[in-house]
């Protein structure tokens, strides 16, 4: 199968030519304002995709996710669409596990200390998770910003460190777009936009 990634699109998701596959996964921040008219606008978007299977997450950017009920979003999610907070989506026997934790200070969507809170949120990755959809980059890994900080997460690192994930995508982090390989899993950082929010980086294709 061949997986289609991208992230961070912020509303220009219908600028972005999305190439053939078989799986299209956005890796959260779809919205800028995160209101429901963008919400909206992006799955109609979504769903009309010609890939068979789409699973998004939400990013720290997309407020309507974590404002509105359960019911609210699960009448809003078209029938061909999987939205992951937390939980898994098992396609022929792969199965991916997808949240939109950040650290952060609360400020932004789906924001969490980086103390035991966190720790005990990954905590939760299934251990036979085969892929892994987050918004937030593991530490150093791919989530570098334009001033040379790390934004990435340690207590992620530190529980990917016990798993055996074989594909990790996330975004969240426009200036470390691109894939790399660490001891066995490859992480895809899909940032569809740079740190100025122009349209600059391609969709990654990964066949599996």
């Amino acid at each position: 199968m061949k997986l289609i990634c991208i992230s961070d699109t912020h509303n220009k998701h219908e600028q972005i030519s999305i190439p053939d596959g078989d799986i299209l996964i956005h890796a959260g921040d779809i919205t800028e304002g995160g209101t429901e008219r963008e919400v909206r606008n992006f799955l109609e978007w979504f769903a009309s995709q010609p890939h068979k299977h789409k699973i998004f997450i939400a990013g720290n950017h997309d407020f309507y996710f974590e404002k509105a009920s359960d019911k609210e979003i699960k009448e809003i999610i078209p029938k061909n669409v999987s939205y992951l907070n937390d939980n898994t989506v098992s396609i022929n026997n792969i199965k991916f596990w997808g949240s939109p934790i950040t650290p952060g200070d609360g400020t932004w969507a789906f924001n969490n200390k980086q103390t035991q809170s966190i720790n005990k949120h990954w905590e939760q990755i299934p251990e036979d998770t085969q892929i892994l959809i987050t918004h937030t980059p593991p530490y150093k890994i791919k989530d570098i910003l334009k001033n040379g900080q790390h934004a990435g997460c340690a207590s992620l690192l530190k529980i990917l460190q016990k798993r055996q994930i074989k594909i990790h995508i996330f975004g969240h982090v426009h200036d470390s777009y691109g894939v790399t390989s660490i001891t066995g899993t490859k992480f895809i950082n899909a940032s569809c936009l740079d740190n100025k929010d122009r349209h600059l980086h391609k969709p990654i294709d990964i066949l599996i």
